[in-house]
């Protein structure tokens, strides 16, 4: 069974074709790997803060072609956003060191730190936490706290001490307190100009007289035991300036709010994702005070919160650089350019539109073409033989017309193109009878 040679044209057509299907897939390819890469994150908060903060943060990366960008997930609260974490909803969030599940957590940056403040009205007898044995405590916020509150009455005995706490929400608080159906107020907050207003807010303004903030004094010891909290000093005026609110450093604790990915996100994502939301903090630190806060995350192994592979590998220097990112790209470069210039030659020998080759001779050529008269099967092929001798002999006409020395003689190409000429009509003659 003899083979069907296609006509040029649709060799063309077919490798052009071939080629466009490849050059289309490499453009593809090219823009899929330099796309940006998006990432869900959950975010809450009781007064819809944080989640001003990350929307501004996440519009900032969009704005500056960031490499990696944010899809915001509001949540009611931070523990709806730890929630959303911990089931796999998300692939980062903004969360509290001390609320939710955070076993499959990993820090990225810390964003804020909010400090535990115990408030009781202008005239209060109470000092300290014992004093509060009897008494009823308003937590603002309610179930956000548990973990405050389950920590202060472990360490001081609160449930013996007959110490009740009720959960308010920020609206509820500042009736409690005017109604005098709580004796003190906890709070966990920023020290920021807001939140500290949002606190005075809560308790009647007098100048002769101003609320009373309850150190924490086993504050070392209840940090030791909950590794979410750590001892801290609040500094003298914090809460009023003249008299100042407190009257000295105050003895308290303090939780920090994380942003946290999940640990299977690759870490060359969220080293790109680091330093871009710490250049998008350089840039939104004016009109959002609070990202003065933005830190490192603890690097130790031993941290509270484990830090994200790639989050590491920013802060401390070892993100891989350009020659070890494409080391590998560019030892298989030169290996795939030959690899495209053998197939570029295939496609150039199926199409059928060999050259000579540099120093080949037109006698050489009219050789070649008579070795394949012989091995011709088809019709088409004699056919276009003879379109190449007549192409050869063409050019080597203009060769004498110019002047070129390295021209052929056509006394003796002529004799060369009869006897080739011959061979093609003996092969028809023998095609045709077969």
């Amino acid at each position: 069974m003899t083979a069907v040679k296609l006509p040029a044209w649709l060799r063309i057509v077919m490798v052009s074709g071939a080629f466009l299907l490849a050059i289309g897939a490499g453009l593809f390819a090219y823009f899929w790997y330099i796309r940006p890469v998006t990432l869900t994150a959950a975010v809450g908060s009781l007064d819809g803060e944080a989640d001003k903060v990350l929307s501004a943060i996440a519009s900032r990366l969009t704005a500056t072609s960031a490499p990696v960008r944010l899809r915001i997930v509001n949540q009611s609260g931070a523990l709806e956003a730890a929630n959303a974490f911990s089931s796999g909803k998300v692939d980062l969030a903004v969360v509290r060191g001390d609320v939710g599940d955070l076993s499959q957590a990993q820090a990225v940056l810390v964003l804020a730190h909010a400090v535990v403040l115990i408030v009781a009205p202008p005239g209060s007898p109470l000092t300290d936490v014992a004093s509060l044995k009897g008494h009823r405590v308003g937590v603002v916020g309610g179930e956000i706290n548990r973990s405050v509150v389950n920590a202060l009455r472990q360490q001081y005995d609160l449930e013996r001490a007959n110490v009740k706490f009720r959960d308010l929400s920020l609206p509820e608080a500042r009736q409690a307190v005017d109604a005098r159906s709580v004796d003190a107020l906890l709070l966990v907050i920023p020290l920021t100009p807001k939140y500290l207003s949002l606190a005075r807010s809560l308790f009647p303004q007098n100048m002769k007289s101003q609320p009373v903030l309850i150190p924490i004094e086993s504050a070392d010891a209840i940090a030791e035991s909950h590794r979410a909290y750590e001892s801290f000093d609040v500094p003298k005026g914090t809460l009023r300036g003249s008299p100042a609110v407190p009257d000295d450093d105050l003895t308290t604790l303090r939780v920090s709010f994380y942003l946290v990915a999940q640990k299977k996100l690759n870490p060359d994502t969220i080293a790109d994702l680091t330093r871009s939301l710490l250049a998008a903090r350089r840039d939104l630190i004016g009109e959002l005070p609070v990202l003065a806060q933005v830190t490192a995350p603890d690097t130790d192994p031993d941290a509270f919160l484990p830090v994200h592979a790639g989050a590491s590998e920013y802060f401390n220097g070892t993100q891989e650089g350009f020659l070890d990112e494409w080391s590998n790209a560019i030892y298989l470069t030169p290996m795939i350019l030959g690899g495209v210039a053998s197939v570029l030659a295939a496609a150039w020998r199926f199409i059928g539109l060999r050259t000579p080759k540099p120093g080949e001779s037109a006698l050489d050529a009219l050789y070649a073409l008579a070795r394949r008269v012989r091995k011709a099967q088809h019709e088409d092929e004699l056919s276009d033989i003879e379109s190449r001798i007549d192409d050869i002999l063409s050019d080597q006409r203009l060769k004498i017309a110019s002047g070129d020395e390295d021209a052929a003689d056509m006394a003796t190409l002529n004799v060369a193109a009869n006897r080739v000429e011959s061979l093609i009509h003996a092969r028809r003659a023998m095609l045709s009878t077969s």
